[in-house]
């Protein structure tokens, strides 16, 4: 028979048990779960993102681990781009704006889809246009069509007879991601900078 002493050693191990299975839990729970209150559909943790090593703005080879060492707003684009881009960019730049303003700090990203023409230089203007913490990153076709494909981003260069001018056909979504959590949600093209701005924040405020 099971002694007063032992049974109690037991219960006491048995709740530890419990509560490290309950907490290993809530650590995997689905982000979809974690932040059902702020995202659009159930997409957070979903099979978007991954490892890249590129070039940034200035010249320096980084890995996604360095670039998404905070939450980040990530985009694909490219700096030639007439319309889509620079509405984009720029309302990105105001939500984070909105979220500094109540003490929330999100890092713009800019990855280029156009590595022909966007160089160290062309992205360091264009960083230095839009916000002082943006990132920048180019690099070969190959790393940029890796990274495109882990974010599952589209994009493809219009038949032109000039090597030097031409459009590109891309997605336009901007993907929120989040250190230890990964992809959590992905912004459409029509969101206003408010609207990003509170869905980040409950985002944030919940992890």
């Amino acid at each position: 028979m099971m002694s007063v002493t032992k049974f109690a050693a037991f219960a006491g191990s048995a709740v530890v048990v419990t509560l490290a299975v309950t907490f290993a839990m809530t650590q995997i729970m689905l982000p979809a779960q974690r932040f059902e209150d702020c995202i659009e559909g159930s997409v957070a943790g979903g099979n978007i993102g991954g490892p890249f090593e590129l070039m940034d703005h200035r010249g320096q080879m980084v890995t996604d681990a360095q670039v998404l060492d905070q939450p980040a707003l990530v985009y694909f684009g490219y700096t030639f781009c007439p319309d889509v881009c620079p509405m984009d960019v720029a309302r990105n730049v105001v939500a984070v704006e909105i979220l500094a303003d109540a003490g929330l700090k999100v890092k713009p990203v800019f990855i280029t889809i156009d590595p022909a023409r966007d160089t160290v230089e062309y992205l360091a203007d264009f960083v230095v246009n839009n916000h002082p913490e943006m990132v920048g990153l180019t690099g070969t076709a190959e790393q940029i069509a890796k990274a495109a494909r882990a974010y599952k981003a589209y994009y493809r260069k219009q038949p032109s007879e000039s090597e030097d001018y031409y459009l590109m056909d891309h997605s336009s979504f901007s993907y929120f991601m989040v250190p230890d959590v990964g992809f959590v949600d992905f912004l459409r093209s029509d969101l206003p900078p408010e609207v990003v701005a509170d869905r980040l924040a409950c985002v944030l405020r919940a992890s």
